[in-house]
């Protein structure tokens, strides 16, 4: 592993925010410099159902939505959980004072592409924002690295957690940190990470788990991205995209063998 260094190049993280996606950007603030944030206004459900219902059918983009709304309440129900979940990892989960944030419509939109070209970082990282378009990764004008919340090749796409759990592959309970490419997480890996999910975890709380154990990765591949350093590995698995589990699934899955 290589070690986090100190640099003046800018760095920039586009999401659509999130407790999970803070505790990272805090995180790589205090290990490698500052970030400035490009935070997108997140799909409506309503756009988010219909571009589900094209790929998938309205069958199970209703479900996805179902379980989607009931991941929602389940935070709001296990609120002291995931309170204890960020005391225990001394996760950092709000804004900071003083955080440059550049609120955008979209990520693929004209206004990020020139904030980020007129920041001109060292390095764009990707947590929790729309798939960028192969177009605007052209014009990038630095590497672009993506944290994603399961480890690919094998857990591309969603939940990719809460599916290694109900696949028998708790070993793979993890995290990656890859370059993008124009696929749903298909560029090369980078760094990845694995842990285990603790008492009271659900799939309401796997991204703040996640982080918790990967924030050495991000640090690293930001730094290395940085220094000129990138370097993709294979991780010898097989590739396959995830989407939400839909309601039934979950629910039946949840009943039978514990695992929310």
């Amino acid at each position: 592993m290589s070690s986090p260094v100190a640099t003046s190049a800018p760095i920039v993280v586009v999401t659509g925010g999130g407790q999970h996606v803070w505790a990272m950007i805090n995180a790589i603030a205090d290990r490698v410099g500052p970030v400035s944030v490009i935070l997108e206004t997140p799909e409506s459900k309503k756009q988010l159902l219909r571009g589900r219902a094209r790929r998938q059918g309205w069958v199970s983009a209703m479900g996805q939505l179902g379980t989607m709304v009931l991941s929602r309440l389940g935070k709001r129900l296990l609120v002291s959980h995931g309170a204890r979940l960020i005391a225990e990892e001394r996760l950092e989960v709000e804004p900071r004072p003083g955080q440059e944030i550049i609120r955008v419509a979209s990520a693929n939109g004209p206004e990020c592409l020139q904030a980020i070209q007129k920041i001109q970082p060292g390095v764009v990282l990707l947590n929790g924002c729309r798939l960028i378009s192969a177009e605007m990764l052209r014009k990038m004008p630095c590497p672009v690295l993506n944290y994603h919340a399961g480890i690919t090749p094998k857990y591309r796409g969603m939940n990719g957690g809460y599916w290694a759990l109900v696949s028998g592959d708790a070993q793979n309970f993890g995290t990656t940190v890859h370059l993008v490419d124009a696929g749903v997480d298909t560029g090369g890996v980078l760094k990845q990470a694995r842990g285990r999910p603790k008492k009271g975890d659900t799939i309401s709380s796997h991204a703040l788990r996640q982080t918790a154990f990967s924030r050495d990765i991000c640090v690293e591949a930001v730094s290395d991205a940085l220094a000129g350093r990138l370097t993709t590995f294979d991780p010898g698995l097989p590739s396959k995209q995830w989407y939400h589990p839909t309601i039934w699934f979950y629910v039946w899955t949840g009943l039978r063998t514990g695992i929310w």
